[in-house]
């Protein structure tokens, strides 16, 4: 008797096992709600637009002071010529020192070197000295304009390096110049204001 009760509790524990097999799988969870378009998701969009044009502005802006920074540096570095046999400045001359003064006002740390050279005309000695006075005569216009003497070196070259080796009036007037070298500050220059 007790293996027959064993045994009916063993079938209905049996069919009660494979009807739950049998039954229906469980539902599916729902499908997720569409992306809201209301007030909310109109704020974010516009949140995301107005983030998007501040970076771009802000490339902008910095791709511009990169290129007024360059083009700073060129005027920096711009030569300036003189007429045979002289040191005094020319009016073309003295527009282009005029444009080298307003960047370095703005750029207090930047050191420059200025470079004396004359044509081949004249003794070695007498180019030398060429250069010297045509340095200093630079670096007196920046001195009477409130720049300190500080900031600048003088160096002469005479005519040792010429730009142009020729022997016409078209390489002499090349070669009588100061060249201007940027020694330190080069990574802090402001542009003129």
């Amino acid at each position: 008797m007790m293996y027959r009760r064993l045994l009916i509790v063993s079938v209905v524990l049996g069919g009660l096992a494979l009807a739950a097999c049998g039954s229906e799988p469980p539902p599916e969870p729902p499908a997720p709600e569409p992306m809201a378009t209301g007030p909310d998701m109109d704020s974010l969009r516009a949140y995301e637009d107005s983030v998007r044009r501040a970076q771009e502005e802000a490339a902008r802006l910095a791709a511009e002071r990169e290129r007024a920074i360059a083009d700073a540096r060129a005027i920096l570095e711009q030569r300036v010529h003189f007429d045979y046999d002289q040191s005094a400045i020319r009016s073309d001359a003295e527009s282009v020192l005029r444009q080298k003064l307003a960047i370095l006002r703005s750029s207090p740390q930047v050191r420059i070197r200025m470079e004396g050279h004359a044509d081949e005309r004249g003794s070695v000695e007498y180019n030398q000295a060429l250069g010297n006075r045509r340095a200093q005569s630079v670096l007196d216009f920046f001195t009477q304009q409130g720049l300190t003497a500080g900031a600048f070196q003088t160096t002469s070259f005479g005519e040792e390096r010429p730009l142009s080796t020729a022997s016409n009036e078209t390489a002499w007037a090349q070669n009588r110049r100061v060249e201007f070298v940027i020694t330190s500050g080069g990574g802090s220059i402001n542009p003129a204001q």
